[in-house]
């Protein structure tokens, strides 16, 4: 595409971005209650009908074969739903797609096969109208006489008449010649210029399909396959035009709702609790390739252990242990968190909802959890390879392909797949991994979708069990240890942990105001590993004793869960009814062996040990069955009140068999989870909020036990948070500010007169500030930042903690990522990002008796976006900080990776 073209084809957001700019960050947004298409002598009419009759402003601008008209400071408010589709509408026009602009906007997009049609933009009766004529050379086809197809506010069959011809406008429209075609810009197959938003569900600079809006009864990413044309209306010929009318973010950053907070993807402005997405854009700029990664870009959570160990991403959120507490698309992953590092390549967006979330979840940490909501197929041909080198013989290609599996593409499927092999910057520590997510999505008449997932993991690696906090965070007369020290044994095999699930989505829209969702997923893990990991650090600060261990574990989890969604309006108030049944098993059996190991030296190390003798010490089988049932109901009252109510009741049996002494232990628990919250809106762009939210998580294990053999009640929690929520310059830039206290009881702590046993009576407490901000500053300019205090104190505890601060949790941490992207000119697409992340001082025990030194970390980026093509370098902890990420105890101290180099390049096509 030439300059010329490039230039015209973002006159219309280059429009719409300055007059977003100039309009103040309180301005009055203008409301479409209603969408109406009308027949005219010469083509169609959209009109596009405003509450109180309010004026729209409208950007427009035309390119190859592309008219693009962009309405700023609007949003949709249909009655039942808020998008609107037509297929066939009229002679030579496939389709008409209204949705809601995800910062305030809506694009017109009219795509033609012989030019750009003429088009008039005009007001008539305090409604928009983009009044069509078909493009110079077009054959009309003539419909079926008296009949225009089914739309979502007609009634199948209805009669409407062709529209009168357009009338003078109240003000001057804005007519707008054909251009002759000289490329296809926007046809299927194009790309997305560099600089533009990417459509949701697209790669940066991937084949833009036919744009779709989600219908109701669907989350955000599902495919959207096309609906069977009207009866009565013939197929366009190949001289049609498509009209679409769609929504796309201003900021790659920003993503207005998600489904963790509340399972029906409300926008987040709307719900009482802070909940932050971590968007697939933001993974790509930064150069994220774990969990962890993504993670730091959220206020208040903090690493719990090391990427380098083999147990998986475990964090702290808001002072307490993320635990299980890992969900994908809504769904419990019972295994894929707590033991393993979680891959990113089929990863979507991260959402991270804070504080309790028992209310929809069940069991669980009050801390919160965090979602993972993975890539869905698309309708058009999309394939990407993407290839990673770095530093420490890094080496990382993956592939996304998706696509249509028939003509009508009511079978659609994607395939992710990556493969890593790497060394670290620990001697021997290296990583070979595995992975393949694939997707199938199918189309079951126009109201019914059934969606099969699957994913893989394997990871072989040596495990790691971090240093001695002599000699790293503390002085040892013997020098520093350098953070590249092994304590393991390089000649034992590596560990290999598999994860493996499959399971399906079904999704059927009974009508605009209720839907089904019902999910199932079978998981599967399976560890086969010899472990030799560090007891202590010796009083002659040099000789560290260790231990061995050799684990062999099968579990399998089954989760069911049914979600009905329905919508009531009764006046000014509105009510988003969520009624839902969760069932789920899961059953694991162990063997663990144990062996003495030769101590090592941490200065000079000498590796290599003798055959070990291995003695069984645990072979158990361990089951839990856990049902839940819960209501939600998001009242809207007007448009400045929302109330939250919900609860949740849970019935947990959990069962022990010591297959080695015939012992069996068991226990029942029960638990009401509520939540209760209130959103206040004084004005458009600002949200204040307070709630009060619960949780509960079962304590059963053999060392888990009264003296007497009673078992202990669950862990209780409960948390106050207030906030306020904005939206500024116009919807592209979002601020949280919350303040909050959770309180855990129940904690379990050692008996002092009987130690070899437990008594249930310790407390916990967090309380802490959060702030974050997302958006889009100026074009191209994109921001994610934020920051928490938090305070936490053990207040009860019979052991000597009592007044202790949380391991791993610092008092004041924050994060800055910045990206600006170049948008004309000879060097658009050239991008350059760069962050600070900070952590302060933090304790490494609940004892209290070392602390981990704060540290800044920097890192950058540059990247080139080209037509298909991506070129990119990623620098991490750019001033080489010797820093400290978390610690499991004393002499269990996991050291930050140095200054880390990577490059990356990916093609589309």
């Amino acid at each position: 595409m030439n300059r010329q073209q490039q230039l015209l084809n973002s006159l219309a957001l280059a429009g719409a971005v300055s007059a977003l700019v100039a309009t103040p960050a309180r301005a009055e947004f203008a409301e479409v209650t209603a969408v109406r298409l009308n027949q005219t002598p010469r083509g169609i009419e959209i009109v596009l009908e405003t509450k109180d009759g309010k004026p729209l402003q409208a950007f427009s601008a035309s390119s190859g074969q592309t008219l693009i008209t962009d309405i700023i400071t609007t949003r949709l408010r249909l009655p039942g739903s808020d998008i609107f589709r037509a297929d066939n509408p009229a002679p030579g026009i496939r389709s008409v797609q209204v949705t809601p602009l995800d910062a305030n906007s809506i694009r017109v997009k009219v795509i033609s096969e012989t030019g750009v049609p003429t088009a008039q933009v005009l007001t008539r009766d305090g409604a928009l109208v983009l009044s069509l004529s078909a493009a110079p050379g077009t054959t009309a086809v003539q419909p079926t006489p008296g009949r225009v197809p089914t739309t979502p506010s007609q009634e199948p069959g209805a009669v409407v008449p062709p529209a009168e011809p357009t009338q003078t406008p109240t003000q001057p429209g804005i007519v707008l010649p054909p251009v002759q075609p000289t490329q296809p810009s926007t046809q299927p197959g194009a790309v997305v210029p560099p600089g533009e938003p990417t459509p949701p569900g697209r790669e940066p600079g991937a084949a833009i399909p036919p744009l779709q809006p989600t219908p109701p009864g669907r989350e955000p990413g599902t495919a959207i396959p096309s609906e069977p044309a009207t009866p009565g209306i013939q197929p366009p010929t190949e001289e049609s035009i498509e009209v679409t009318v769609t929504g796309q973010r201003l900021s790659r950053y920003q993503v207005p709702s998600a489904s963790a907070a509340t399972r029906t993807n409300a926008p987040t402005r709307d719900i009482p609790q802070t909940i932050q997405v971590i968007p697939q854009q933001v993974l790509e700029d930064q150069g994220a390739t774990q969990l962890s990664d993504a993670l730091r870009n959220v206020p208040g959570v903090a690493p719990d252990n090391s990427s380098l160990t083999i147990f998986g991403d475990a964090f702290r959120s808001r002072g307490f242990s993320s635990g299980r507490d890992y969900f994908t698309n809504g769904v419990r992953n019972a295994f894929g968190g707590f033991n393993l590092n979680q891959e990113t390549a089929n990863i979507e967006q991260v959402e991270v909802l804070k504080g309790p979330a028992s209310v929809l979840y069940g069991q669980g940490e009050p801390g919160g959890i965090i979602n993972l909501t993975t890539k869905q197929p698309l309708r058009d041909p999309f394939y990407a390879v993407e290839l990673t080198i770095g530093n420490f013989d890094f080496y990382r290609p993956t592939i996304d392909i998706s696509g249509p599996l028939n003509a009508d593409r009511t079978a659609l499927y994607r395939l992710n797949a990556a493969y890593q092999n790497s060394n670290t910057f620990v001697d021997f520590l290296d990583l070979e991994r595995y992975f393949v997510a694939p997707v199938v999505s199918l189309q079951i008449g126009q109201n019914t979708t059934l969606s099969f997932e699957g994913q893989y993991q394997r990871d072989n690696r040596l495990d790691y069990a971090g240093l001695p906090a002599v000699g790293t965070i503390l002085p040892n007369p013997f020098g520093r240890v350098p953070i590249s020290r092994y304590l393991g044994d390089p000649t034992r095999e590596d560990q290999i942990r598999s994860v493996g699930s499959a399971g399906y989505r079904l999704e059927h829209r009974f009508s605009d105001n209720l839907r089904l969702r019902n999910s199932f997923r079978a998981e599967l893990l399976t560890i086969d590993e010899d472990v030799i990991f560090t007891n202590s650090l010796l009083e002659d600060n040099r000789t560290v004793s260790r231990g061995a261990f050799r684990n062999n574990l099968d579990a399998q989890n089954y989760a069911l869960q049914t979600d009905v969604i329905g919508t009531v309006t009764t006046g000014i108030v509105k009510q988003e009814l969520l009624a839902g049944v969760e069932l789920r098993r899961t059953d694991q059996n162990l063997e663990l062996f144990n062996a003495d190991v030769p101590s090592i030296d941490l200065f000079e190390p000498v590796y290599g040990i003798p055959p070990l003798s291995y003695t069984l010490s645990q072979r158990t089988f361990e089951q839990q069955n856990l049902v839940g049932v819960y209501l939600q109901n998001l009242i809207s009252i007007g448009e400045s009140v929302k109330i939250l109510l919900g609860g949740r009741y849970d019935w947990v049996e959990q069962l022990t068999d010591n297959k080695i002494t015939d012992e069996s232990l068991s226990q029942e628990d029960t638990a009401f989870s509520p939540r209760v919250g209130i959103v206040y809106q004084p004005i458009e762009p600002v949200s204040l909020y307070a709630s009060y939210s619960r949780s509960f998580a079962p304590s059963f294990s053999a060392g888990t036990r009264n003296a007497d053999g009673t078992p202990f009640e669950p862990t209780t929690s409960q948390q106050f948070e207030v906030g306020v929520k904005t939206e500024l310059l116009n919807g592209r830039l979002s601020t949280t500010l919350a303040a909050y206290q959770i309180t855990k009881q129940n904690v379990i702590t050692i008996d002092p007169e009987r130690p070899q046993f437990s008594i249930q009576v310790g407390e916990q407490q967090s309380r802490g500030i959060e702030f974050n901000v997302v958006g889009q500053i100026l074009p191209g300019f994109n921001i994610i930042a934020g920051y928490a205090f938090t305070d936490t104190e053990i207040t009860k505890d019979n052991s000597g903690n009592e007044g202790n601060e949380f391991n791993n949790v610092p008092r004041h941490s924050g994060s800055l990522w910045a990206t600006y992207e170049i948008q004309s000119g000879t060097f658009r697409g050239l991008g350059f990002g760069a962050g600070i992340f900070a952590v302060g001082d933090r304790k490494g025990d609940l004892a209290n008796t070392i602390e981990l030194p704060s540290y800044l970390r920097t890192d950058a980026a540059i990247y080139y976006r080209g037509d298909n093509w991506r070129a990119a370098l990623n620098f991490k902890n750019l001033s080489n900080e010797r820093y400290f990420e978390s610690a499991t105890f004393r002499d269990g101290i996991y050291p930050g990776a140095p200054l880390t180099i990577q490059g990356t390049f990916s093609v589309n096509f």
